[in-house]
């Protein structure tokens, strides 16, 4: 399908982190509404199999702007996120966004973070403000802090120690499943009514980690526990599991915010944007619980 014979609301779509947390529910959410998907890797070959049939795959690499031409032809709507590892927004990130518009983009769905708009030093913010003074339409998700992070960082010292390694204290988190994140993105880029509009994808409670434990005890029929080490407990025991530096600091982060209250916020959007209520914790434990087993 070209985009001389669509409309701005069923021609072909880019999706961009397409392997990733929420990229990949992107991509598949798009597809149950047998939409025309471009999913961007950095290895086509690879990651095939990770793919229905009907999924087209371009090569593309933020950080290689030779690849961005090919990813975005005939392209009228994007789905980007920020890619942790690429941490210079004007180098990489908002060169890209204007190659998207002057190829024909004509709205970008972005993947941000809850309290994007209060804080400027976020590069996630960085992004939103250049969206917002560009010529295309925009629709910011700033989503909580994802239920997939526990089985795909957390995973090992759940199943080896039955424990929830995070230095989190008392702080309470609205963990969203990025499932529906990714049903959120599809809705917007696919239905009208949510162009330069900004959502906080939220999931429909805030929980302690310890509160989480006993979610994960429940459903599992073990005990699991909380652990809260110290920040620095929690920063030497990740880099010996082999998570490099920066990225243990981003987490560090995350945490930091959670301890000291700042990571609680519950909205109402994504039941509204969706139709139906987001996932629960408890659901998202028992859809993933193989995962969690010894």
């Amino acid at each position: 399908m070209t985009r001389a014979d669509s409309n701005s609301e069923t021609g072909r779509l880019l999706v961009t982190g397409a392997t990733g947390t929420v990229g990949s529910h992107v991509v598949s959410a798009l597809a149950d509404r047998d939409e025309s998907i471009l999913a961007g890797v950095r290895d086509p070959a690879s990651a095939a199999d990770r793919f229905a049939e009907e999924v087209e795959l371009a090569a593309f690499d933020f950080e290689r702007p030779e690849t961005w031409g090919e990813a975005l032809a005939g392209a009228d709507r994007l789905f980007l996120m920020r890619p942790p590892a690429v941490s210079d927004v004007k180098r990489h990130i908002t060169p890209f966004v204007d190659a998207a518009i002057r190829t024909g983009v004509e709205h970008v769905v972005y993947l941000s973070v809850v309290g994007a708009e209060k804080n400027p030093l976020l590069p996630h913010r960085k992004v939103e403000r250049h969206l917002e003074s560009a010529d295309v339409a925009h629709t910011f998700l700033r989503a909580s802090f994802f239920m997939q992070n526990l089985n795909e960082v957390h995973r090992e010292e759940i199943v080896e120690r039955d424990e929830i390694f995070v230095p989190a204290g008392d702080g309470a988190t609205s963990f969203v499943d990025a499932r529906d994140v990714g049903e959120v993105a599809a809705v917007a880029l696919t239905e009208p009514g949510h162009r330069n509009r900004a959502y906080d994808v939220t999931g429909p409670a805030a929980l302690t980690y310890r509160q989480v434990a006993g979610v994960f005890g429940a459903v599992l029929d073990r005990g699991i526990e909380y652990a809260d080490p110290s920040i620095p407990e929690f920063a030497w025991h990740m880099r010996r599991r082999g998570f490099d530096w920066p990225y243990v600091a981003v987490m560090v982060g995350i945490y930091t915010t959670a301890r000291l209250g700042l990571a609680d916020r519950v909205t109402d959007d994504a039941s509204r944007v969706l139709g139906r209520d987001p996932r629960t914790l408890r659901e998202y434990v028992a859809d993933y619980a193989d995962e969690f087993r010894r």
